[in-house]
This record gives structure tokens, sequence and C-alpha cells, in this order.
């Protein structure tokens, strides 16, 4: 219980969505590197059209929002509202 407890306290300490990290999200990378650095999303939207695949992760963070778009699971696209 105690494990878990400090685990969980770890992973809610501190911002996980900065400037710093999103900027290493680049072109190419697959769900799971860019959630090895952001973390899961806050929010996710699958669409399987026909001869592709599109994923669009949302993170929320206060006020700030990044969307990162996913084309046959790799990333195509990233906007954000972070300020430096």
């Amino acid at each position: 219980m105690l494990v878990l407890f400090v685990a969980l306290s770890l992973s809610c300490s501190g911002k996980r969505i900065t400037k710093a990290n999103v900027d290493q999200v680049t072109e190419g990378m697959s769900k799971k590197q860019v959630e090895s650095i952001l973390g899961p999303p806050t929010s996710l939207r699958t669409e399987d059209l026909v001869i592709t695949k599109k994923t669009t992760y949302v993170y929320r963070q206060g006020k700030d929002t990044v969307t990162i778009v996913f084309k046959d699971d790799k990333v195509q696209s990233k906007d954000s509202t972070l300020s430096d």
C-alpha cells in the first residue's frame, strides 16, 4: 500500500506537460514513444478511415492544451498552447 502511495505521489508531482517535453516529440514517433515523454493523454479520438488510421491525443494541464495527431500510429503533427 505504501509503495502504491509513493508511486502515485511521484507521478502527480510537478508538471509532466512542459514546453521542453513537448519539443521532444517529433514527427514519425510512435504512440509509445510519445507516452514515455508526456504520459497518457487526457483524451483521445480515433478515426478508422478506409486506407488510413488517424488518432488524436489531447493533453490538458490547467489552461494549456497540447494536441498530437497520429497517422497510422506515427506522429503527423502537434499543436500546443504552452508558452515559453
